[in-house]
């Protein structure tokens, strides 16, 4: 008993549909209209291995469909590969843990540019983590020459009083220049293999596209990132090393979130090898500077006195 207007609110439809539909005295069918087939069609299955496999990002998988002939839009890839995305399932990663003494993780972070000796320079932080405790050692440099990677090594060592019975790194060419599968086929760093052989460590490298089994590491440089860095003002290299150490101290004597325990405390677990059982390694850092008349140079930012006698002079 309802007036079409009514009915049309209702429903929310237009009214002349609810008369249409009140009129006919059947329901009324329409024909089923042939999907047009899209440009990324073809490319749907290629889309999805890629993103369950690799998770690659939209661009790549982009770059990737136009090499095998896709002409359409990255939008139309991008709103493809969100909806796959989120509708894949992750597989659960089981947390590489280690015991006491035998691993620790070593890698690279980059922080924009800093001012040395009157010239800007790339800033990088060293950081190396022990596996079983979580004690870091990080320090910011200018130089990643393999002579100073080593250089970093044994101050970490010297930090931690000891070193592990292996170090899991990326594929950094100061470690290796050749990265094979297996890693045993790989082409070390002549001179840093020389440096773990003569410490007795074993350097292992992390299988490739398995970001987990160095995960520890890689938090730590994230760590550094958001929780040193961020918000906070350096004068120069020797002023971030400087309150880089007092902020490593704190962290490190303050309950990790993932063993529950104080690094500093765990550590006296850690079954390191000791420093001093053989004569410290020799490392050469060979830097040229020129000697100001005032018979000073400068280094890293530090400036040292020298004989007058050589003022104006090259030192190395």
């Amino acid at each position: 008993g309802m007036s079409i207007s009514e009915i049309s609110r209702r429903l929310n439809i237009d009214r002349k549909t609810a008369r249409k539909y009140a009129k006919s005295k059947e329901i009324p069918r329409y024909p089923k209209r042939n999907k047009k087939q899209s440009k990324i069609d073809p490319y749907i299955n290629e889309i999805k291995d890629q993103i369950n496999r690799y998770n690659l990002s939209a661009v790549r998988i982009y770059e990737n469909i136009k090499e095998k002939g896709y002409n359409g839009s990255y939008t139309l890839v991008k709103r493809i590969a969100r909806k796959y995305r989120n509708d894949r399932q992750i597989k659960a990663v089981y947390r590489f843990e280690t015991g006491p003494g035998v691993q620790a993780q070593v890698d690279f972070g980059e922080y924009g540019r800093i001012e040395v000796d009157g010239k800007l320079k790339k800033l990088y932080f060293f950081s190396m983590i022990l596996g079983y405790s979580r004690k870091r050692y990080v320090e910011f440099t200018t130089d990643i020459s393999t002579a100073n990677v080593i250089n970093l090594h044994m101050k970490a060592f010297r930090y931690f009083n000891g070193y592990t019975d292996s170090i899991l790194y990326d594929n950094m060419k100061q470690v290796v220049l050749d990265r094979k599968i297996p890693s045993t086929r790989s082409v070390f760093n002549r001179r840093f293999k020389d440096f773990s052989d003569y410490y007795g460590f074993i350097p292992i490298l992390c299988f490739p596209y398995r970001a987990q089994t160095k995960g520890k590491i890689e938090n730590t440089v994230k760590y550094v990132k958001n929780n040193f860095l961020n918000g906070r003002t350096f004068s120069s290299l020797e002023d971030i090393n400087n309150q880089c150490s007092l902020w490593l101290e704190k962290v490190n004597s303050k309950i990790h979130s993932t063993t529950g325990r104080i690094p500093n405390e765990m550590a006296k677990e850690e079954k390191l090898n000791p420093i001093n059982n053989v004569p410290e390694y020799s490392v050469h850092l060979n830097e040229l500077r020129k000697v100001s008349r005032d018979c000073y140079v400068s280094y890293e930012g530090n400036r040292y006195s020298v004989p007058w006698k050589y003022a104006g002079r090259e030192a190395m």
